[in-house]
């Protein structure tokens, strides 16, 4: 066995301790979805900070990224469209000593739960957001998202899309989170990192993930299968550092990756802790 087949052997280990037993497989997912590649990067991320299953809990609202928690042996809440983050707020509240993280997408998080994910970051609540981002309605039929790019085609969108679409790392560091990140499904080895410094952060995160959704998005924009996808994405992401040096021109059509935003501040839980101390009956 070649210390490369050792290595796949080890991590498809690590995954498999990870999984409900009695879930069914193959999931729902698309074959070539980018959100088994998260979710094989946030297991490993979890496994290597030596996390207890007890010690995370997983929330979740509609949408094909918001499957990821029924497939995972974790505490898990999987919640109606939007609301994922009041959920886990409300989880927070009751454990702030887990380690509570939403698994969401582009529409879910930025659509109907636009509302929750602005507070969420203005709160400064200790929860990390992983927002998987294919720019698509990807389980209900296609339909264009907040993040679609102009002139993309979905299936509301026949003509082109005319909307202008968000920057959800930019909205979340102007809304007041205090870690954001955006990695994407090729840059694995930096997607489990940035899940890890996520979790580990105090305060609001976010990890916006770049994936692909080859059925819908990649079929109605002719962006391939599913490898030149992951392709276009290699080819048009831009490290943190370099895209530093380069002007808006250059930086056109491009992904910044890495870390993009990490600032100190109080977190809500330590704050509202404080209130209930100060006003106990003595």
């Amino acid at each position: 066995m070649t210390t490369v087949d050792k290595k796949v052997q080890q991590n498809s280990s690590v995954v498999l301790d990870y999984l409900r037993p009695v879930k069914k497989f193959p999931n729902v997912w698309c074959p070539g979805c980018g959100n088994g590649v998260v979710m094989g990067a946030f297991i490993r991320a979890i496994d290597k900070m030596g996390l207890s299953k007890d010690e995370v809990a997983l929330v979740s609202g509609i949408g094909c990224t918001s499957r990821l928690p029924v497939y995972l042996d974790f505490n898990s809440l999987h919640t109606t469209h939007g609301r994922a983050l009041p959920f886990a707020t409300g989880v927070k509240f009751a454990r702030p000593d887990m380690k509570v993280v939403i698994i969401t997408g582009d529409g879910d998080a930025l659509a109907i739960g636009g509302n929750h994910f602005i507070h969420a970051c203005r709160r400064n609540i200790d929860v990390t957001a992983i927002l998987i981002n294919n720019y698509i309605y990807g389980m209900t039929g296609g339909q264009g998202s907040p993040t679609t790019p102009g002139g993309a085609f979905s299936t509301t969108t026949p003509y082109g899309n005319v909307e202008k679409h968000f920057d959800p790392c930019a909205l979340a560091a102007a809304a007041g989170a205090t870690f954001v990140a955006r990695a994407t499904v090729y840059h694995v080895p930096q997607l489990e990192k940035m899940i890890t410094q996520a979790i580990e952060h105090r305060g609001f995160s976010l990890v916006e993930v770049i994936s692909n959704c080859h059925t819908y998005y990649g079929r109605l924009n002719r962006q391939g299968d599913p490898v030149a996808m992951l392709q276009s994405i290699k080819d048009n992401a831009v490290p943190v550092a370099r895209a530093k040096k380069m002007t808006d021109e250059e930086l056109a059509g491009k992904l910044v990756i890495g870390n993009l935003h990490t600032v100190d501040k109080t977190e809500f839980c330590d704050e509202y802790q404080k209130v209930v101390e100060a006003h106990k009956v003595k």
